[in-house]
């Protein structure tokens, strides 16, 4: 009886599936949601396309100066990007160079040692090689393939593209391919030159960016500050704490990096290195100032252990400690780390605060580079998950 009643519930519930069979084949069968990966970094890729003839000596300077503010700016989304920048400085065919371009790297230090040694000559016809500067901008630089990052191209000068050399790539062909990779590009000019701004707005409109014009030398907010000097003084420190381990061709690149930082402190002003402390000190600073493989870093925060590592891949003055004595130094490292970015995470605040006061008493900075490069990052950056909280630039 038992095993009669087994068998009738089991036709019943075929029964019951082929005659359902006809409703439900043609629905689809809901998948389980997408796992997101947690902690994924928000990513911000930024090249800067440069005019450096004669023309742009103040534009150039002020690049120089601001170029640490421009990327506080932007690590003040949330989440805290992961942020990379790139520069193609260009000129025109004749003069010393005609375009001369920096890859995307988090390594802003060797990127703005780079534009340290950049001069404004050369030029003298009018029109520049725009159209190559945009075309290796779009083509030569190592762009995150990813949909989520928020890619975006800063072209900025003076004068219009030449529109006369016939071997060329012209500028709205290179637009349309980088509108397929996902690339914004804006166009800021300096100065008033109505065939210039002609080109410039339907370079921002082909490119799905904006357009805004500023003075020849840029309108930057540009306020020294009583904290510059000591900030710039407890970042030489702090950057003196880095120490690197890994291969030969690791050990290289971080001794660039180190070339690179003390160009920066022995030629930045302190407005500038104070600018770059701050950075420094922010979530999205914190590759820059490390770079990769930072000994200190990485065994203190427990990501690594001392003892796994290979001698020969350690400071040759760590290699030549007993461990006891690598483990002392790697922890009285870490302490004065720590103790340094909390002395600049403070003095970064008062100086912001300090600068504020001094934009609100002068009535305000919207139309300054600083401020219309931080309206077109926070409102572009928002299609791809980055918000603002902040109503105002770093300065």
């Amino acid at each position: 009886m038992k095993t009669k009643l087994i068998a009738t519930a089991l036709f019943a519930l075929t029964a019951v599936g082929v005659a359902a069979y006809p409703i439900y084949k043609n629905t689809p069968i809901p998948l389980p949601p997408q796992q997101t990966v947690p902690n994924q970094a928000a990513k911000i890729d930024v090249v800067f396309v440069l005019d450096t003839t004669g023309s742009m000596g103040g534009l150039i300077q002020a690049a120089k100066e601001k170029i640490w503010s421009i990327a506080s700016s932007m690590a003040q989304a949330r989440p805290a990007p992961e942020i990379r920048m790139g520069l193609v400085a260009y000129r025109d065919r004749g003069d010393a160079y005609v375009t001369r371009v920096v890859d995307l790297s988090s390594d802003l230090d060797t990127m703005y040692a780079t534009l340290m040694d950049f001069q404004a000559n050369g030029g003298g016809d009018g029109p520049e090689s725009v159209n190559q500067a945009l075309n290796e901008a779009v083509n030569k630089m190592s762009w995150h393939k990813d949909n989520k990052t928020y890619k975006a191209i800063f072209l900025v000068g003076d004068a219009p593209p030449h529109m006369d050399y016939q071997d060329d790539v012209k500028y709205p062909q290179t637009l349309a391919l980088a509108k397929q990779k996902g690339i914004v590009v804006n166009a800021i000019q300096c100065g008033r030159s109505a065939q210039t701004q002609q080109y410039w707005q339907q370079i921002a409109q082909l490119g799905n960016g904006d357009y805004f014009q500023v003075d020849q030398a840029g309108s930057a907010v540009a306020i020294a500050t009583p904290y510059d000097k000591t900030l710039a003084e407890l970042s030489r420190k702090l950057d003196d704490t880095r120490m690197v381990y890994g291969s030969k061709e690791e050990k290289a690149a971080f001794a660039r990096k180190q070339a690179a930082t003390e160009k920066l402190h022995d030629t930045a002003s302190d407005e500038s290195q104070a600018r770059r402390a701050a950075f420094n000190a922010s979530g999205s600073g914190k590759t820059n100032l490390l770079g990769k493989q930072d000994l200190v870093e990485d065994v203190s925060s427990g990501r690594v252990e001392l003892k796994d590592i290979d001698k020969a891949a350690l400071p040759a003055a760590v290699a030549a400690m007993s461990p006891a004595e690598q483990k002392a130094m790697i922890a009285s490292k870490a302490k004065e780390r720590k103790d340094l970015q909390a002395k600049i995470g403070h003095l970064a605040k008062e100086r912001d605060a300090f600068i504020r006061k001094k934009v609100e008493a002068s009535g305000g900075a919207k139309g300054s580079l600083d401020a219309r490069l931080f309206e077109s990052v926070r409102s572009q950056a928002a299609a791809k998950g980055l918000h603002y909280e902040a109503e105002a630039p770093a300065y």
